[in-house]
């Protein structure tokens, strides 16, 4: 059988391409939407994102759907790639695209030489596409729950003093995102980064969620006799909510220090609150398997568990 167009392969790949949905278990959303938007949609136009390219594989009918990251190149000094997915048929066979994975590694080996680092967030769905990648060398990095709180109009739980974090608060919420280390999130479970260039990343993320706007609100909590040891940052999804007729919010990026311990579950209900008030569809928040802390505080607020995803990268130097 002669190589396929793209839009046969993304025909192909529709099952699996509906869970890179990110709300695909949020059942009010058409599925054909969340398609369009996420999954076969995506595909179909990959090479209008920026930085974006279409890798065909010499061995098979395989095509790999990869994007340089211009920003995190510059800021870890390397060439740095998101792999959305890849695009066969049912007649490809687990050996072609094993095969196929490999001679992916090698492009960018050929590319960059031992320089290189690549990702992917794979749905847990996606058995064969998550077999060729660790087949080929793909590491397991971080397992991923997304957990959702929707029927928020019914929500009721004690209320607890926060505000919003001011700009000039930004240097010290990195700070607590630093120290607040999980040796379980993608950037410290792979060694790739270590533990210092993991934590510095993490402080500037954190830091511009309040300095550069990456947040809608960063929620830290508002009591005289307490210090600042914790912070929620929550994102609104404007253009995902505008494109599904709705509106949502997501949890970003949540630390809390020892200064506040106990804290997590009231910046989450906190959180909750707002969404509430703003009369938002639902509230999600993406955590490790690992994160039992995360887990007793979704039980106590309502949450439901949505969505499961792996973590994989690869690097020229575990080529």
């Amino acid at each position: 059988m002669g190589a396929q167009s793209l839009s046969q392969l993304v025909a192909a790949r529709r099952a699996e391409l509906a869970y890179y949905s990110p709300y695909y278990f949020l059942r009010q959303f058409p599925i054909e939407r969340q398609q369009e938007l996420f999954g076969t949609g995506a595909a179909a136009r990959w090479e209008q994102e920026a930085g974006a390219e279409i890798v065909a594989a010499a061995s098979a009918d395989v095509k790999w759907l990869l994007q340089h990251l211009a920003w995190d190149s510059g800021y870890f000094g390397a060439p740095m790639y998101r792999l959305f997915t890849a695009l066969f048929d049912g007649l490809t066979s687990p050996a072609q695209l094993l095969q196929a994975a490999a001679e992916l590694r090698q492009q960018l080996a050929t590319r960059h030489g031992a320089s290189y680092y690549a990702f992917s967030v794979v749905p847990a769905e996606d058995v064969r596409l998550l077999q060729a990648l660790t087949g080929a060398g793909w590491q397991l990095v971080e397992t991923r729950l997304t957990y959702y709180r929707d029927q928020l109009p019914g929500f009721d739980y004690p209320r607890h003093p926060v505000r919003a974090a001011r700009v000039d608060e930004a240097a010290h919420i990195g700070q607590v995102a630093a120290m607040a280390r999980n040796a379980y999130d993608r950037f410290h479970a792979d060694a790739w980064f270590g533990d210092a260039r993991a934590d510095a990343y993490l402080a500037r993320y954190a830091e511009n969620t309040v300095a550069a706007g990456l947040a809608a609100t960063v929620l830290v909590p508002d009591a005289p006799e307490l210090p600042i040891d914790s912070f929620l940052a929550i994102s609104d999804l404007k253009g995902d909510a505008i494109a599904l007729g709705t509106q949502l919010s997501r949890v970003l990026l949540t630390a809390v220090g020892p200064a506040n311990r106990g804290w997590h579950v009231k910046l989450v209900a906190e959180t909750l609150h707002r969404a509430k008030e703003l009369e938002h569809e639902a509230v999600l928040m993406t955590t490790q398997a690992t994160n039992h802390a995360v887990f007793r505080t979704c039980e106590k607020l309502g949450f439901r568990l949505g969505a499961t995803s792996h973590v994989l990268a690869c690097n020229g130097l575990n080529a």
